[in-house]
């Protein structure tokens, strides 16, 4: 049987008296390798054990993450995101990677210069604004891929942090950026890794992930802040990117395009589709609002129909993405209500809402098993039943200073999750 390095990290920690006998024991095989979890969808079949008392999760370790809205990965015994650090006079985002255990910083690997458009400056203690690194590192066999806000596509070695290769989209590709930078996160499908943001010909690409050899390029279209999302709708494997145009499908085989559900633009796109058996759903913020689509194939040809759709702010995600489960939409849906947006159980395929409980702003929320873990944009954790009858607290904590705009992460029994100012683990056992 093989041994993780995080099950012998958590080993000598024992040893030393560093940590309790009950988190020798904390499984750790699940792991959150990506933005959206091991699924891709924001869930995890990984419990979150017993609900923390008054007094909080235990805090195992915490370190410095200096501005961003990056996630936090964690696998093969690392905790990644980017932040944003001096490099010889000059404000330039990085990778950095701590041990998942002790918090201890394993490397840090510099990208492009920090330079972002219009995201300014946040007041002391608010929700608003601010700039920062906003795509998530992806771990995959060893080997940490990030696609930063320059359109800069790398891939490090997960023990040395050394570059094992990179691409410049932008340089490479003809890729023209988006206002407030990319935010698009790598998504790894297979033996490839896949980006949007390439100039025409060339909107999607696939690279090989060992080697960042080409693999296939395709389309004209422009990126939005939306990572894609990799599925199988009708037995098929398919990749939704929410682009300028709308929603367009892809087969990870070649690029060619599957099905494709126009959808319209305005400032800023940044949820992610989401996906429930054949439907999807997706929304944006800036008067947009909301929708679900069916998706059907006849003939060997997909065609898209309209389930439902609500226009506006009123119903609407601006960056956080749902998950959707059981039928269910639930998530953040708000628009600039920072501090007090509503956490809401949404029917998605009729879009009738269940509940709604305000006090959350625009953080972002996971399903672990059956239970939702959400992270506040003012950093409070909060466990809530994933059921569609009423909304039902389990519990509550502040957890980090500053703003938080980054989705929390559950692996190996414990929690993940950052701020503009710190990154931090938290035991879910008391």
């Amino acid at each position: 049987m093989k041994i993780s390095s995080a099950l012998l990290s958590f080993s000598v920690l024992f040893e030393l008296g560093a940590l309790p006998a009950r988190l020798v024991a904390a499984p750790v095989g699940m792991g959150w390798p990506t933005y959206r979890g091991p699924q891709g969808d924001g869930t995890t079949a990984e419990a979150l054990g017993k609900v923390w008392d008054a007094a909080g999760p235990k805090r195992v370790w915490q370190a410095a993450a200096s501005k961003g809205f990056s996630s936090m990965a964690v696998a093969e015994g690392m905790a990644v995101t980017l932040v944003t650090r001096d490099f010889e006079g000059s404000e330039t985002e990085y990778c950095v990677a701590w041990d998942a255990v002790s918090g201890k910083e394993l490397w840090a690997a510099p990208l492009k210069l920090a330079k972002y458009q219009g995201g300014g400056e946040s007041g002391t203690g608010d929700n608003k604004g601010g700039d920062g690194p906003r795509s998530t590192p992806t771990v995959a066999g060893g080997k940490v891929y990030v696609y930063g806000s320059n359109l800069d596509l790398h891939c490090f070695d997960g023990k040395t942090g050394k570059e094992v290769w990179s691409v410049d989209v932008a340089a490479d590709y003809q890729g023209k950026n988006i206002a407030w930078s990319n935010a698009t996160s790598p998504l790894i499908e297979g033996e490839l890794v896949v980006v949007g943001g390439g100039g025409k010909g060339a909107a999607f690409l696939a690279f090989q992930k060992d080697s960042g050899k080409l693999k296939w390029k395709a389309g004209d279209d422009a990126i939005t802040h939306a990572t894609p999302t990799a599925t199988t709708i009708l037995g098929e494997r398919q990749m939704i990117f929410f682009m300028k145009s709308g929603l367009t499908s892809l087969s990870p085989k070649d690029g060619r395009v599957l099905w494709q559900q126009p959808y319209k633009f305005n400032v800023s796109t940044a949820a992610s589709p989401v996906v429930f058996e054949n439907v999807v759903y997706c929304s944006a913020g800036y008067g947009v609002g909301s929708a679900a689509f069916e998706v059907k194939k006849e003939g060997g040809k997909y065609a898209t129909s309209e389930l439902w759709r609500v226009e506006g702010d009123s119903m609407n995600n601006h960056w956080s993405t749902p998950i959707a489960y059981q039928g269910y939409l639930y998530g953040m849906f708000s628009f600039k209500k920072y501090g007090d947006g509503p956490v809401k159980c949404v029917d998605i395929r009729t879009g009738k809402e269940q509940w709604s409980q305000a006090g959350f702003g625009p953080g972002n929320l996971i399903l672990a098993k059956d239970r939702l873990l959400a992270l506040s944009d003012k950093g409070e954790l909060v466990i809530i039943e994933a059921k569609p009858g009423a909304y039902k607290e389990l519990a509550r904590a502040d957890v980090l200073p500053g703003k938080c705009w980054s989705t929390p992460t559950l692996a190996g029994g414990f929690i993940f999750a950052r701020s503009t100012e710190e990154a931090a683990c938290f035991a879910t056992a008391p």
